[in-house]
């Protein structure tokens, strides 16, 4: 059975294979003088662009050739174009074994690469913990973990050793973020969470699926829906510190798990991971609900804005008809009196 990945091809791609743009290979493979000397201490040709070849590699992305892997175009023309030796001189490199552990031998010894074990692995593995609260992903903590063996020139090891070491890291952050936030609440708190789960409202929902299930209305009635969840949230008294040095990326990844979970499902998890998810939940929610009920006034306000407007758009149209009339009225009664006055008829019979 094939192992499971955790990076993508796509994220294997761009943390481990060798850069083939320009602007990269300018920047990594271009070779010094000291670096053209102890190249040019290798008789053959193909023995050569291997040892430079390996040498850029442990440079960026910072890990040993393969046997038999296939080194892009671009990357041989570069590096060969700096040696004067033919791409094609790879295809020989290396028939033997222990002439590429020798160049790794040599190469660790004159720049001062060491393999990832003993004490060194042990503080890499620890830094990586360390960072892990702050990365939002596998890739991008992996991404941290292999500028820091750069740093330290440290050879990479396998993928999979850091996968597991990245794996285990954001895992172990998860686990401190949550009793963490856990400790900062006081047992009345926790208690009120509980709660949450256990009341149960008319149509046998929890407490916390009703506080969940809200949405900007265009009425009172929904205003009204709004603010008895805000009151409510409100009565629980979370003091919002007790978030205040967790990582705004770990807070909205705990509130969607809240978000997805069913009532049974948070009643089975550990206590300091319920307690973490429900108190996220409450103080994210508070302030959500808080815009949700000025969304929802603006949408009534505006609401019955258009309403007045249309009636008093009405009432101008009824009216100005109305004018029209009187004033058609009034244009009538004036051409009959002047007609009166020039006929010599009484004006009293011009305005019966």
């Amino acid at each position: 059975m094939s192992r499971r990945h955790i990076f993508t091809e796509r994220q294997r791609a761009a943390l481990f294979d060798l850069p083939t743009d320009e602007l990269s290979l300018l920047k990594f493979y271009t070779l010094g003088d000291d670096d053209l000397e102890n190249i040019r201490q290798r008789r053959r040709p193909e023995n050569r662009i291997g040892f430079a070849l390996q040498l850029c590699a442990l440079r960026y992305p910072g890990r040993a050739l393969t046997p038999g892997e296939m080194i892009p175009r671009e990357v041989l023309s570069f590096v060969g174009a700096q040696l004067g030796v033919p791409a094609d001189a790879l295809l020989t490199y290396a028939t033997r074994r222990q002439t590429r552990q020798q160049h790794m031998d040599t190469l660790r010894e004159i720049y001062g690469y060491k393999t990832f074990t003993g004490r060194g692995a042990r503080d890499l593995r620890e830094w990586t913990f360390g960072q892990a609260e702050d990365a939002r992903s596998n890739e991008d903590l992996a991404h941290r973990f292999i500028v820091r063996c750069r740093e330290t020139s440290t050879i990479l090891p396998a993928v999979s050793t850091i996968e597991r070491l990245c794996a285990d890291a954001l895992v172990a952050a998860e686990r401190r973020i949550e009793t963490r936030i856990a400790e900062n609440l006081t047992a009345d708190v926790r208690d009120h969470l509980d709660k949450l789960l256990s009341e149960m409202l008319a149509g046998n929902i929890s407490r916390f699926i009703w506080l969940r299930n809200f949405e900007v209305g265009n009425n009172s009635a929904a205003a009204n829906r709004l603010l008895d969840r805000l009151e409510f949230l409100r009565t629980l008294n979370i003091n919002h510190s007790a978030l205040a040095s967790i990582p705004a990326h770990r807070i909205a990844r705990l509130r969607r798990q809240g978000e997805r979970y069913f009532t049974d499902g948070l009643r089975d998890i550990t206590s300091d991971r319920r307690w973490a998810i429900l108190a996220v939940c409450v103080v994210e929610w508070e302030a959500a609900i808080a815009d949700a009920i000025v969304e929802t006034h603006d949408r009534i306000v505006g609401k019955t804005w258009r309403e007045a407007k249309r009636q008093h758009d009405e009432t101008i149209s009824g009216s100005k008809a109305t004018l029209t009339d009187t004033i058609r009225t009034f244009t009538a009664l004036g051409a009959s009196l002047l007609e009166a006055r020039s006929d010599g008829t009484p004006l009293e019979m011009a305005v019966a």
